[in-house]
């Protein structure tokens, strides 16, 4: 049974660091840059769920060129909050091999998911590719991967809303909260 108490102080003990509004225009920008990159490519985009759900939902209908879509679940946090091995449950589709392959997710953390995932792919025979997160955290250090597309960078802190969850809790929010040190 989920604990709504729980839920409800991790929303009452936290910072709002972005907006709802700073949020669609961060999203509307990586559209762009993403339209002006990979229009001409016909590229496989992966939304990595659960945390890129709500990202990839509103970014999809904001490019403009043909593109196939499906998804990949991997993760290194399950309801826990910090990172463990990356677990593959739902592998990459095969028709990624020839292609540029988009993989949208919801933050780039240390970047060892990205970097399994990017491993993955290119092993599967992917010709390009690509990342974009909705946000990046600033960690002060350099991280396997870096993202083509970045939304927002963010302080080293745990952040909830937009896809992203707090113990399973508020991927709901359209803002970006922060838990209060």
């Amino acid at each position: 049974m989920p604990d709504l108490k729980q839920a409800w102080a991790f929303l009452e003990h936290s910072d709002r660091i972005a907006s709802a509004e700073e949020v669609q225009t961060a999203i509307r920008r990586v559209a762009a840059e993403i339209d002006q990159r990979l229009s001409r490519s016909y590229p496989m985009v992966l939304a990595v769920m659960g945390g890129a759900v709500v990202f990839a939902g509103q970014l999809l209908p904001l490019l403009r060129f043909p593109l196939d879509f499906d998804y990949i679940h991997a993760s290194r946090y399950g309801a826990a909050t910090r990172g463990t091995g990356v677990d593959w449950k739902v592998s990459p589709p095969g028709l990624v091999g020839g292609r540029t392959v988009l993989v949208l997710d919801d933050i780039l953390d240390h970047g060892e998911t990205m970097r399994a995932i990017r491993e993955r792919l290119m092993g599967l025979g992917a010709k390009e590719f690509y990342c974009a997160v909705l946000v990046e955290k600033t960690l002060g250090m350099k991280k396997p991967i870096d993202a083509d597309f970045v939304g927002l960078r963010i302080p080293d802190r745990f952040v909830f809303g937009c896809g992203m969850d707090a113990k399973g809790y508020w991927r709901n929010l359209p803002e970006i909260r922060a838990m209060m040190e």
